[in-house]
């Protein structure tokens, strides 16, 4: 059973349940954050970075620790290109499931993998998405408790479960609003299909008027 239809539900019953969190950006602008999960792969990823960069946008990665070891070299070219990156987890453990000390070590490990292959500083790597968005109150008091900045999402095509390119293209196209946050992903699990999709949907949002930010843009507009 496809979930997608019941994403935007679920994201207007959790955002007042759980504030502090980036759900979305300012919805009075219009502007908005094109993200990807699971990453960096070998090959999903550099075909995406060719579509982001023959439009000229910014995007935002979420890294898993164990991708970004795989694959140093394509994520400090995606940084070196000017996108902004976050933490996934090391290896896509479901966060409610782990205790304190092993969510700590998952992230720091993350952490260091990045600031490692992109020759940054580990401090300036501080927001989080959970695998799946799962998370519960006690998870997101340890993510602040730490210092780091926990950020979700407003549009879920579910593309991990490989629907079709125009199915993603049209849940994308119909949910995306001001602010909207967009999720795709560009790992193991549908990023065979990412650089096709997301070229099929940044020029339809283009046309549309909106502007591609980052998520530490979204941030900065202070209005989640």
């Amino acid at each position: 059973m496809q979930l997608a239809p019941l994403f935007p539900v679920l994201h207007q019953i959790l955002r007042p349940a759980f504030p502090g969190c980036l759900w979305t950006g300012d919805r009075t602008q219009r502007s908005i954050a094109l993200t990807f999960d699971d990453g960096p792969h070998l090959q999903h990823t550099p075909q995406l970075l060719e579509v982001l960069d023959y439009y000229g946008i910014p995007a935002s990665f979420f890294w898993l620790g164990v991708c970004v070891q795989r694959a140093p070299q394509i994520a400090k070219t995606v940084y070196e290109r000017g996108h902004w990156v976050g933490l996934h987890g090391y290896d896509h453990q479901s966060f409610p499931m782990l205790t304190s000390g092993e969510l700590r070590q998952s992230l720091a490990s993350t952490q260091a993998a990045i600031a490692s292959a992109c020759d940054i500083d580990p401090e300036l790597i501080r927001d989080v998405r959970p695998p799946n968005g799962f998370f519960t109150p006690q998870t997101l008091g340890w993510l602040k408790s730490w210092g780091y900045r926990p950020v979700m999402w407003s549009v879920v095509p579910e593309d991990w479960v490989q629907p079709g390119v125009s199915i993603v293209v049209k849940r994308t196209l119909q949910q995306t609003c001001n602010g909207s946050i967009i999720v795709l992903h560009d790992g193991y699990h549908g990023g065979a299909d990412v650089a096709e999709s997301t070229a099929k949907i940044v020029p339809r949002l283009l046309e549309q008027g909106y502007k591609f930010l980052t998520i530490e843009q979204l941030w900065q507009q202070g209005q989640f």
